[in-house]
């Protein structure tokens, strides 16, 4: 049953399948590919959520926590559809460079 749609960072994923059994796979996978903790994680999203920018829907932040993206073009590929301006993408940037 579903409780809760809401979208999740790898690094938020991890905690919610510590414990089950038969994940093995997954939590390898999940492992190898955060970079974040639960944590720096939340507190990412609280952050980028701050600027109040419209574009910047939740699952865009999603994106922006599991790839931590280093430069606005790297920015602008993860958030196609948001169409930052170089402000916008900047203000992102320096969020993440400052977690």
């Amino acid at each position: 049953m579903i409780h809760n749609k809401k979208p999740l960072s790898m690094a938020e994923v991890m905690e919610y399948i510590k414990g089950l059994e038969g994940k093995e796979a997954l939590v390898t996978y999940l492992k190898k590919f955060t970079k974040l903790t639960q944590e720096d994680s939340e507190k990412l999203r609280k952050s980028i959520s701050s600027l109040n920018n419209q574009k910047i829907k939740e699952d865009n932040i999603v994106k922006i926590i599991d790839f931590l993206p280093h430069d606005k073009e790297d920015v602008n590929k993860i958030l196609i559809e948001a169409n930052l301006n170089e402000e916008e993408a900047n203000a992102v940037l320096n969020i993440i460079k400052g977690n």
